[in-house]
């Protein structure tokens, strides 16, 4: 399995993941209303990424992996949310959290390595 297919597959997993996270939630109006934002922005990724594998180009790429990490960082900034409002605990939500971290960072390098940009520190080591 390559690399890009691991990505769209994890990508479908945290989407089922936040899903079923949305479904978990207290019937509350914040709960809700943050919960909608998570359940548009984290299942955003998983399409988005698919879209940004069938660019015809590569400044398609860039501009599609662009989506994907906003999409993926919105979605962080609302699982902290829930977390930092105490709506959801802190360890129930570690787990979603990290994995969503992760797939930042991973998609941020990729958008990195596209544009043909090093990172601050990586400049600074060579």
């Amino acid at each position: 399995m390559t690399q890009a297919e691991q990505l769209k597959e994890r990508t479908k997993q945290f989407a089922i993941r936040i899903v079923n996270l949305f479904r978990s939630l207290p019937r509350t109006d914040e709960a809700r209303t943050i919960g909608k934002q998570i359940l548009r922005s984290g299942t955003s990724i998983a399409s988005n990424y698919r879209a940004a594998c069938r660019a015809r180009s590569k400044v398609e790429f860039i501009s599609k992996m662009g989506t994907v990490v906003e999409e993926t960082d919105e979605t962080v900034l609302w699982l902290e949310l829930l977390i930092d409002t105490k709506i959801i605990k802190k360890e129930k939500m570690s787990n979603i959290l990290q994995e969503a971290n992760e797939l930042l960072a991973i998609f941020a390098a990729s958008q990195y390595t596209a544009k043909g940009i090093r990172k601050k520190n990586d400049s600074m080591t060579k």
